[in-house]
């Protein structure tokens, strides 16, 4: 059996499909198919119940599972050992959804730098389907996320308690004449159709993170964004709270390899993480370069 094998029998069984899994991995679903069913051959057991909609695993499928978890985790672990950069200690590959990245991630890594010189560092942006995913395979050892998913072999902490607040640059027209609707996830999107029940389908629409907070100051209008983000702008006079609107919680977590190679590297990244999180929230960061 190889890793991709594992690899594929993961993505299956966090698509629910071999089509998902398909997508997942970047390969027909037929390759999908070939190759579970040459795991199965190997094994000598069937590992997955086949129907039209999705497919379930059978008692050998979650057996098998833990032990495909881990064999995935063993090899990412030697590629990442193997791949350490001459002249450094260890390399600590971290990832972030994009607004997490904007006033945060971005100051914290110049601290863990400094902290930690002899750690080499690899980021990266991305959903939290996909930073989840390859925390899952131990392609990742640390994922800042809004929505995270509580597996087994990951810590999961409360890093920060953003909000997201209704902001606006012009204050003297109502918030419902030039509204854009900025997609923050599920939970927003019930709280949101809560709160404002009344309001019409807006003209535009992002789902683009803090990116978006460029398209709000360029075309005039009012958004949702978190406090966070949009402080410096309000200290600036380029955005204006609007009085009366609600506020939602907007909570970011951290997700780290509970059996990190080395835990006294992943103590030093969590210790200058919460930091600059503190810093974030007090408002104690330097300004975006673009202020």
């Amino acid at each position: 059996m190889d890793i991709t094998s594992a690899k594929t029998f993961l993505a299956v069984i966090e698509g629910g499909s071999f089509v998902a899994a398909a997508r997942r991995v970047h390969v027909t679903q037929s390759t999908v198919s070939a190759r579970i069913k040459a795991l199965e051959d190997e094994l000598g057991k069937i590992l997955f119940i086949r129907t039209k909609a999705a497919c379930d695993l059978t008692p050998a499928g979650h057996q098998f599972h833990r032990y495909a978890l881990s064999l995935v985790r063993i090899w990412e672990e030697a590629k990442h050992q193997v791949a350490v950069p001459e002249g450094f200690e260890d390399t600590l590959i971290v990832g972030g959804q994009y607004s997490l990245w904007n006033r945060l991630l971005l100051w914290w890594v110049p601290a863990f730098r400094a902290a930690a010189p002899k750690v080499a560092l690899r980021c990266e942006i991305g959903t939290p389907p996909r930073l989840m995913r390859e925390m899952a395979e131990g392609v990742m050892d640390l994922a800042v996320i809004h929505q995270p998913e509580h597996r087994p072999g990951m810590v999961v902490r409360e890093l920060l308690e953003d909000r997201l607040i209704l902001v606006t640059t012009d204050a003297s027209i109502p918030f419902q004449d030039n509204y854009i609707f900025a997609d923050w996830g599920e939970g927003f999107r019930t709280m949101h159709a809560a709160a404002h029940p009344d309001l019409m389908t807006p003209a535009i629409t992002l789902d683009l993170g803090a990116l978006g907070i460029n398209i709000l100051l360029n075309m005039r209008g009012a958004a949702y964004f978190p406090e966070r983000i949009v402080q410096p702008h309000l200290e600036k006079g380029m955005l204006s709270l609007v009085k009366g609107a609600p506020d939602f919680p907007y909570p970011a977590y951290v997700v780290y390899q509970q059996d990190f190679a080395a835990p006294a590297i992943m103590e030093q990244a969590l210790q200058t993480l919460f930091h600059t999180a503190e810093r974030s929230l007090h408002g104690d960061l330097p300004k975006p370069y673009w202020m």
